[in-house]
């Protein structure tokens, strides 16, 4: 099949550039890309564009470099490695991440700027895939039930991907009263023309708040749109559960559990990493939403995540979170066993005497999926907003949160928690958040946690905690016994300084010198 060319104007607002230019939006072979006149005109073409959206997902371009040779940002690989590598439980062990985990960013650095480009690159795709399924279905191409779906997994990946550039360019919800300070841009209109190019540079960043109720409301929409059910794409029940996430961070407790109690179909697998296991990491009955890779569309060797965690050893499980005497030493995740081969089986492996995850396998082929949210993650967001009620439901907060660390105990009756193993609501709280840490290891998710935990009531963390010196981990550190208490090679940083955000890229800013920094780049 021909090779199809997609041209679109572009500006710095949408994509990060110094000027207009021109790029091309890949697909999935064997459409490669396709051109801006016949991408809506014949159902198949139409699949193809929204296969390209995934694509750009789990793809993405970084720095510049040649389309389909990005390192997975924002959604293939990337939002793992930075939402780790900003947090405290793993540790860089080289440079390649060095300038995220030590916060030694600025307005120009790689990692940060392309966030923002590859998370804006990806909604206007979604943008003008909202526009093209329109126009498609008045002509007919496609019938208005196949074209709902269509626009409802393109709103879903612009909401999520917007509501994952909040948590890293603008300040929690709770950080003013009434989420008034700045977001980020909320764009909604898919840029192909040069007035739209000047219509969008001109505008200004939307109120956290205001990104919020447009996050909700085009998930809301996907609840209702979509259709398709796979893991590898948007579903109805992805949209309720990245709405779990999204309350949760919003501290709206009662709508945490209301979306939650939606997804009824889900269950855990009956071991911890199940999930993660290739062949199985799309088809198992946790996993809601992953993004799939394959042997020709993945983030290469400097961006996937068996070639980052396991096969070249640049992201470390950190001493941090390892030796927490709260994460019992026969857990499961710890679990380190090796078959005749050599090849690590269990859920973590010792490499020059470092601890790395096995969450991510396929060193050659690259195709492991980036989970995106996982039923675990409803279960436990779930059981914090129980107990964070006005008037706390402790015995169902209790439940869920059995529910999830109790497949991982070798001795799930002696070992689980009960009543009496809290004395407060808080410290049931602090067991949850502890439990998202051992759970998540590795997944992404520690960023976001220390971003809403920012003057939280309960377990208040101010700004980024201390963590290891990047560089290699002394195998010694890793002993159990007694917590972690030094040295810290990389000092806490604290909630008001400059650097808690990523700054606003000043590619972004140049085309806009009116769109506002975050405070003190």
């Amino acid at each position: 099949m021909k090779k199809l060319i997609k041209i679109i104007l572009v500006s710095v607002v949408v994509l990060g550039m110094n000027a207009c230019t021109e790029e091309k939006i890949l697909d999935l072979n064997p459409i490669n890309n396709i051109s801006e006149e016949d991408a809506f005109s014949t159902a198949a073409l139409v699949g193809s564009y929204m296969n390209g959206v995934y694509n750009a997902a789990a793809i993405g371009q970084y720095n510049n470099t040649l389309p389909n040779d990005g390192r997975g940002f924002i959604w293939g690989a990337a939002f793992v490695q930075q939402g780790d590598t900003r947090g405290e439980d793993v540790v860089s062990t080289a440079s390649f991440y060095q300038n995220t985990y030590t916060a030694a960013y600025d307005p120009n650095t790689a990692n940060n700027v392309y966030y923002w480009v590859d998370g804006y690159r990806l909604i206007n795709r979604c943008n003008l895939m909202i526009e093209g399924v329109n126009t498609a279905v008045a002509k007919g191409v496609i019938t208005a039930a196949v074209g709902d779906d269509y626009i409802g997994q393109a709103k879903f990946l612009r909401a999520i991907t917007h509501f994952e550039l909040l948590n890293y360019f603008a300040r929690p919800y709770n950080f003013t009263t009434g989420a008034s300070h700045p977001g980020v841009l909320y764009r909604e209109v898919g840029v192909n023309t040069q007035a739209e190019v000047i219509s969008e540079t001109a505008k200004l960043r939307n109120t956290v708040a205001e990104c919020y109720a447009k996050i909700l409301a085009d998930l809301t929409d996907a609840e209702r749109l979509i259709t398709t059910k796979t893991i590898a794409k948007a579903s109805k029940n992805a949209a309720i559960a990245f709405k779990t996430r999204v309350y949760l961070h919003k501290r709206d407790w009662a709508n945490v559990i209301a979306e939650g109690a939606k997804l009824t179909t889900y269950s855990l697998t009956p071991r911890p990493g199940d999930p993660f296991v290739l062949g199985n990491n799309l088809i198992n009955v946790e996993s809601i939403f992953s993004i799939q890779h394959s042997t020709v569309n993945n983030p290469s060797i400097n961006g996937a995540l068996a070639s980052m965690h396991k096969d070249r050893g640049l992201i470390a499980i950190s001493p941090i979170i390892w030796r927490n005497p709260m994460w019992l030493s026969d857990d499961k995740r710890r679990e380190e066993t090796y078959d005749g081969n050599g090849e690590a089986t269990g859920m973590v492996l010792t490499k020059g005497g470092t601890k790395i995850t096995n969450k991510y396998t396929d060193v050659k082929n690259r195709t492991d999926a980036a989970p995106v949210i996982r039923y675990a993650e409803v279960l436990l967001s779930m059981a914090e907003a129980q107990a964070r009620l006005t008037s706390p439901n402790l015995s169902e907060s209790l439940r869920l949160l059995n529910l999830v660390r109790d497949r991982s105990l070798a001795n799930p009756v002696a070992q689980t928690y009960t009543t009496a193993s809290f004395a407060t609501a808080s410290d049931l709280v602090k067991a949850i958040l502890l439990e998202r840490r051992i759970e998540f290891l590795s997944e992404g998710r520690r960023w976001s946690d220390i971003h809403r935990l920012q003057k939280d009531d309960i377990a208040p963390i101010d700004g980024i905690p201390g963590k290891l010196a990047n560089g290699s981990v002394n195998a010694a550190l890793y002993t159990l016994g007694s917590p972690y208490s030094g040295p810290y090679g990389v000092a806490a940083i604290p909630g008001e300084d400059r650097r808690f955000l990523w700054p606003i890229p000043q590619v972004e800013r140049n085309a806009n010198p009116d769109l506002e920094q975050n405070p003190l780049w």
